[in-house]
């Protein structure tokens, strides 16, 4: 064979490598509304950036007459490229060839990257959109999932890993994704679950629908499993693209600072009259937010799930942070079983990638009740409670109002290592509100009076007492337990400026293998 037949041969393989499982199949693909592995991949990498890595590799199965059905890439495209001129690795489930179902080859082309990853020190995207394990392979398929589990494990908390459903994810296909950082769904074609509707019908009689099941508003509202939903593909990739923005590219370095020209030394005079007269009534605390970032700006994640605690990246003087705050216009902002695992959660990956974190507080404690006692809200309160103190990144709070009880210990309290605790002059900080607190103090006495008006106003003066003595910040002011208390239209200068000085930051935890958090 002459040269230019072995370069022309060399064309016609690539362009036959990229055809996937065929224009008929393409179309299919694209009639469900879903695009192709390799446009995935365009529209998620900066323009012209993307090399691809084994294109011709192909399955080895010989079982039920596969050795006579072979594509080049054997369903996944693997590679590298960059976003925003930041190196990444990349690989996407082409449906077209067998369902997108995961062969030995597969995984080995996966496990290459992943491994090139590593070693790199740059995230890892995986585009899913796979039937699952290619059963005709048996337990080779098995062991190929496992050895991408490995890699997951191995590289959680040293570069991010971020896992994007663009179709079904079932059975043991899941579970890389749910070790990975964060995950996108699509709304309409993407699906997790472990067993699939006629499985669960089967077996428990129940009648359930795949949306039901597992689709991307009950993940991300209910499961907690997708930290992100998308109404279509090319929203979810320019997601990611955003996101990324706020990450380093591995545990030993730091995020990217962008430069900025919104003055650390704005006032928001409005911050000053955003609180309520009456402590019981609610208030947005993403004004806050949106208030004290730069620009406005934040990326809020786990948006619809435990929406009585927000967290989410933004920029403080172009510098990536975490921000964790109570929503108390979401069940008064009150700490249940989801938004401490939440929250805890969101601080471990923070302190594993070096992004300080900022906790805008505004608790009134626990959430109450039999349920969340039987769920174990004692072992999942305690998860954000260790999260914090281990956490060895800088830490700035900010007490805007209610802080009681041991809810205000979890929160990133002076005694968890806060570097800087902030308090509003609305402030409360106490071991529980007046009202409790009276009935527990005084309730002997209130039960021998039996005048209504004597007893209401004893109760009155008695609350008005603990109010003055502990529903502000400066008991706890007295005691060093909050550095100082702020203007509240100061708080973003106040936060940038505590951020600044702590940014050399050196503290380091004990030797040990690893800890064991309260699962």
């Amino acid at each position: 064979m002459k040269n230019e037949d072995k370069i022309k041969q060399l064309i016609d393989l690539r362009v036959k490598a990229k055809q996937g499982g065929g224009e008929k199949r393409i179309e299919a693909q694209h009639a469900k509304g879903k695009l192709t592995a390799r446009e995935r991949i365009d529209l998620l990498l900066d323009e012209g950036s993307f090399e691809e890595l084994d294109m011709f590799v192909t399955h080895r199965c010989t079982n039920f007459g596969m050795e006579k059905e072979k594509y080049l890439g054997d369903g996944v495209v693997t590679g590298q490229g960059t976003i925003n001129g930041r190196l990444v690795y990349v690989y996407s489930h082409d449906f077209t060839v067998f369902g997108g179902s995961l062969s030995e080859t597969f995984a080995m082309k996966i496990c290459k990257i992943m491994d090139l990853a590593m070693k790199m020190g740059a995230p890892v995207i995986g585009i899913n959109d796979s039937g699952g394990a290619r059963i005709q392979e048996g337990v080779g398929s098995l062991a190929g999932y496992a050895e991408i589990f490995q890699r997951n494990i191995l590289a959680s908390g040293v570069i991010p890993q971020i896992s994007v459903i663009f179709g079904p994810c079932a059975g043991g296909s899941v579970y890389s994704p749910a070790l990975t950082d964060f995950i996108m769904m699509s709304e309409e074609n993407s699906y997790m679950f472990i067993t699939g509707p006629k499985v669960v019908k089967a077996v428990t009689g129940e009648d359930i629908s795949v949306e039901a099941l597992g689709g991307a508003n009950m993940h991300a509202s209910r499961s907690g499993v997708a930290h992100f939903v998308a109404e279509n593909e090319e929203s979810g990739l320019a997601t990611i693209r955003d996101l990324l923005s706020y990450l380093p590219q591995n545990n030993l370095e730091d995020a990217p600072i962008t430069e900025c020209d919104d003055p650390i030394e704005r006032k928001e005079d409005s911050l000053n009259s955003l609180l309520p007269e009456n402590p019981n009534q609610p208030y947005d605390m993403m004004q806050v937010i949106s208030s004290i970032t730069d620009y406005g700006d934040f990326f809020e994640v786990h948006a619809d799930y435990a929406k009585s605690i927000i967290v989410g990246f933004a920029r403080f003087d172009g510098v990536s942070t975490g921000i964790v705050a109570n929503q108390p216009s979401q069940m008064a902002g009150i700490l249940d079983i989801e938004s401490s695992r939440k929250a805890a959660r969101f601080v471990r990956f923070c302190d594993a990638f070096n992004i300080p974190v900022l906790t805008l507080v505004d608790v009134p404690g626990f959430l109450p009740g039999s349920g969340q006692e039987q769920g174990g809200i004692i072992v999942h309160g305690a998860k954000l409670l260790f999260a914090y103190g281990e956490a060895t990144i800088p830490k700035v709070t900010v007490t805007l109002r209610k802080s009681y009880g041991g809810a205000h210990d979890v929160m990133s309290c002076k005694q968890l290592r806060g570097d800087f605790n902030y308090a509003w002059p609305t402030a409360e900080i106490a071991v529980m509100g007046a009202s409790g607190a009276i009935e527990v103090l005084e309730g002997k006495a209130i039960s021998k009076i039996e005048n209504p008006e004597e007893k209401a106003k004893f109760i009155q003066e008695k609350t008005k007492e603990y109010q003055e003595a502990f529903a502000n910040p400066y008991q706890a002011a007295s005691m060093g337990y909050i550095d100082d208390v702020i203007e509240p239209r100061n708080t973003r200068f106040r936060v940038i400026r505590a951020f600044r000085s702590i940014q050399t930051k050196k503290e380091v935890n004990p030797s040990r293998k690893h800890n064991n958090i309260p699962l």
